[in-house]
């Protein structure tokens, strides 16, 4: 499968949980993880996150200061999108949906339609769109997807001691706790930053054996 270079990034309580188990916004960590957000988003091609994560925190995917506005990209089963969020409504980079079927997709004006696989929607950005590097925020369906495909090179979490979700049903990384992944994924420490006063350290991984991203 031809893809871009992938990361993911996402904020985890010390009980391994995205989220409440209600779907809880983001604001739930410090200034300093959103300004590692929003660092971590500058000079990628095409930021990418599912529909239900897109509702929750209302994102723009928006690179504050910079010329180059990276693809706004959402995956959703239903293909159902509010054309009234506000990410349609904000200046940024090209938008492109994804849906299980064109049925029931129904995509706001000036968005970019996809139907079809998880799989060739990636392909496509990468050959027909020029999507070299792809930053994904979630959630966590969304990266259990990746991980299937075996798609992801490098990972970016903040390790929130300050939280604990406390509920069987709150996602993980990898979606709400169920099946196994289809294999282990090795990946090797390349960052380790703990923040004692914000109770938060933030971490990245790289995929062991996977290459650089490519120059911007």
């Amino acid at each position: 499968m031809q893809r871009p270079w992938i990361s993911i990034n996402l904020a985890v309580s010390c009980d391994g949980r995205i989220a409440s188990a209600a779907g809880s916004a983001s604001g739930w960590t410090s200034n300093e993880d959103h300004q590692r957000l929003l660092d971590l988003r500058r000079g990628v091609d095409a930021l990418l996150v599912g529909r239900a994560t897109l509702v929750a925190d209302r994102m723009t995917l928006t690179v504050p200061d910079q010329d180059r506005q990276p693809l706004r990209c959402i995956a959703s089963r239903s293909g159902c999108f509010d054309p009234q969020h506000p990410l349609f409504h904000r200046p940024g980079g090209p938008i492109h949906l994804l849906a299980a079927t064109w049925a029931a997709a129904t995509p706001p004006p000036g968005a970019i339609l996809h139907c079809g696989t998880f799989a060739n929607f990636l392909t496509t950005l990468a050959v027909n769109h020029h999507v070299k590097t792809l930053h994904c925020e979630g959630g966590g369906e969304i990266i259990a997807s990746l991980a299937g495909l075996d798609a992801i090179d490098e990972v970016h979490l903040t390790l929130a001691g300050h939280t604990l979700f406390g509920n069987p049903a709150a996602p993980t990384i990898t979606g709400i706790p169920g099946n196994f992944l289809p294999h282990s994924m090795p990946f090797d420490l390349t960052r380790f930053d703990p923040r004692p006063d914000l109770g938060e350290c933030f971490v990245s991984y790289t995929r062991h054996g996977a290459m650089a991203p490519p120059p911007q």
